[in-house]
């Protein structure tokens, strides 16, 4: 089982009554996973009726800012 979707399993076992979107949000916290990761696996794991279908490339794009903020600061704290 790949990490990202272990950690998804984790967060909606230990959450459940967060939303799959949610989930999914605290599985990629502070873990610096690439843009292809996370397009991937929101695909594959969040339900399309947990979100608003015209919003999904922002929703994907703010998902991917995130996790790059968390992988520049990761950089510049090993400086």
């Amino acid at each position: 089982m790949k990490s990202l979707q272990r950690r998804f399993n984790n967060a909606v076992k230990r959450y459940p009554h967060h939303s799959f979107y949610i989930c999914f949000v605290k599985a990629i916290q502070e873990q610096g996973f690439n843009r292809q990761t996370i397009s991937r696996w929101f695909n594959k794991l969040v339900p399309e009726d947990d979100y608003d279908i015209t919003e999904k490339k922002d929703i994907i794009k703010d998902l991917i800012r995130i996790s790059d903020t968390i992988k520049k600061s990761r950089e510049d704290n090993q400086k």
